[in-house]
């Protein structure tokens, strides 16, 4: 009789166990964390606000061409919905407002409608590439434009 009681306090006593580490582990549904999952934009937005600088690896190209010694010390500090230049010369407003393009997490617009496409962005540092027209002669020398900066 005494290893039947045993076994069967063993078998409770197991049991309780498995359904605990069940309950521990969402209930054995994909691993319990039902947080919502940020988007590709979100992300991208993140890794974006910051304050960018052409020193330490950066440059700026026109048509190929490095021209970063025309926008020495230039810096973009970007944030949700704004950005704050220093030393852009032509190329950006001191001040401006952007907008991602639909849900892309690479394709922006600027207030005065500037479309930028990001080529890589990091922790540490973002690409991006903008076609310059002669329409808007107030925004630099017209061409295609590289600029890549680090933080």
């Amino acid at each position: 009789m005494k290893s039947n009681k045993n076994r069967t306090r063993f078998n409770l006593i197991l049991g309780f166990l498995m359904i605990l580490t069940l309950a521990s582990c969402g209930g054995g549904k994909g691993g319990g964390d039902d947080s919502p999952q940020e988007t590709p934009q979100e992300i991208a937005q993140a890794l974006l606000e910051a304050n960018w600088t052409i020193a330490n690896g950066g440059s700026i190209k026109l048509d190929g061409s490095d021209v970063s010694d025309r926008y020495e010390g230039f810096s973009l500090d970007i944030e949700d919905g704004t950005f704050t230049t220093t030393n852009a010369g032509n190329l950006f407003p001191a001040t401006g407002t952007w907008t991602w393009v639909g849900t892309s997490d690479n394709q922006i617009t600027t207030g005065n409608g500037k479309q930028i496409t990001i080529t890589e962005l990091s922790g540490t540092r973002i690409v991006f590439s903008f076609l310059k027209t002669n329409q808007n002669v107030a925004a630099g020398v017209p061409g295609n434009y590289v600029v890549t900066l680090t933080h």
